[in-house]
């Protein structure tokens, strides 16, 4: 299958070939084909499916042949909902880069910056708005946005909106829409409240599920580094010197645990800066511009703040601490294996998470690899590992504490090589 299979337009294939895509990934090629024919769609898919191409072009193309160009000049004919600053822009960058040779006209419009430009974009008038919910409203409220032409409706990200507490934005927003309408809404989970939501968005809706989350992380090169607590810092610092890493997205449990790993970095000579719900979305965005133009080597991130960054060519995911659910782990490892590509990612385990590795190897039904020649190796890991395994009774319990001293030196230049 590639994209000329997809009845897709001259200019889009074009500007497919410029980007070097030639094939579509499993949720592209299904949920492109139901858009197209102007089809609701329930998109169960994380991020890293390649989803927001799945919806960007078909949208493009249908905007492009004029069909529902019916009233007002370059009045909003789709709306693009989405719950944070990171991914609004994200969106954007895509319909740029896939209508390039189109005549769409896209804005992206967000909180925490000042409204000016935004409203002059708007003024000038757009076809495609991507909007995070609350400066939507406001816009809408200050009257610079009028909803009344449109035609196509996405909602991305409907589980992160309930998760930040958006939920009832979006649900005012969507009082505020035509009810004849296209829509198309995604989430990469369906808790009950946004089943319903669903429920009652939708109209005889096609359903497009990809690749359980379970399977994901087959493209990925995993290895786990079994070290004590106190050793992490230096086995990150060793790692990060190595050349061969050329950018890491380091993840941690938490906000404060991050800003301690930049400066531990920062103080060994490693250029890292954090991305976390503390900071400010200026300070988030430039912290993401800096890693993608490689002023960074390394990226500190929390789950929620990481969740929906896509990060071309990022060659190491490493789990500083492991998280506690495991459906996280693939997703965090899953943003070194882009849409069908491979990716390294590297794990640190001690002690006290051993249990937590034992239920993402249950999930991803592997053994991952154990990287023994590295200086702050965990003696006895294996023993201790084992011991957690017969101890468990119920989940997510943390294994008794015990002491442990490190091992031999040398880490193995194949976990820092080129990707498989």
């Amino acid at each position: 299958m590639s994209f000329e299979n997809l009845n897709l337009i001259e200019p889009i294939l074009k500007a497919l070939k410029t980007e070097g895509y030639t094939t579509p990934t499993p949720i592209q090629e299904q949920s492109i084909p139901i858009i197209l024919e102007r089809k609701d769609l329930l998109g169960c898919a994380q991020t890293g499916t390649g989803k927001t191409a799945a919806f960007a072009i078909p949208i493009l193309q249908i905007l492009e042949g004029g069909k529902i160009y019916d009233k007002g000049p370059r009045a909003i004919k789709c709306l693009i909902l989405t719950p944070t600053r990171e991914l609004a822009i994200q969106i954007g960058e895509s319909f740029a880069a896939y209508g390039r040779h189109t005549g769409m006209k896209h804005s992206v419009i967000f909180g925490g910056v000042s409204q000016g430009s935004q409203v002059s974009a708007l003024k000038s008038g757009v076809d495609i708005l991507i909007a995070t919910p609350g400066r939507l409203l406001d816009l809408i409220n200050q009257k610079f946005v009028h909803l009344h032409y449109l035609k196509i409706f996405v909602l991305d990200e409907a589980d992160r909106m309930l998760d930040m507490g958006f939920i009832n934005d979006v649900k005012k927003i969507i009082t505020k829409i035509p009810q004849k309408r296209q829509t198309l809404f995604f989430s990469a989970t369906m808790p009950p409240e946004i089943q319903k939501l669903a429920n009652t968005i939708l109209v005889d809706p096609e359903k497009v599920e990809v690749t359980p989350v379970s399977s994901t992380a087959d493209t990925i090169d995993q290895s786990i580094f079994f070290v004590e607590k106190g050793d992490k810092k230096k086995l990150l610092i060793h790692l990060l010197n190595d050349k061969a890493i050329k950018s890491a997205l380091v993840f941690t449990r938490t906000k404060h645990g991050a800003d301690k790993i930049v400066k531990d970095l920062v103080k060994a000579g490693i250029r890292a800066e954090a991305i976390h719900g503390n900071k400010s979305q200026n300070a988030r965005q430039k912290a993401l511009s800096n890693f993608k133009s490689g002023q960074i080597k390394a990226l500190i991130a929390t789950d929620i703040a990481a969740r929906g960054i896509d990060i071309e060519e990022l060659s190491h995911v490493i789990n500083f601490e492991l998280p506690n659910v495991p459906e996280t782990y693939v997703h965090r490892i899953g943003r070194t294996g882009r849409a069908g590509s491979s990716g390294i990612a590297l794990s640190f385990c001690d002690e006290e998470e051993m249990e937590y590795l034992k239920d993402i190897e249950k999930l991803i039904s592997r053994s991952i690899p154990v990287v023994e020649e590295q200086p702050y190796h965990l003696r006895g890991a294996a023993y201790l590992l084992s011991k957690s395994t017969k101890k468990k009774g119920g989940s997510k319990k943390k294994p008794e504490r015990s002491e442990n001293t490190s091992g031999s030196k040398g880490a193995p230049k194949r976990y820092f090589g080129k990707r498989r």
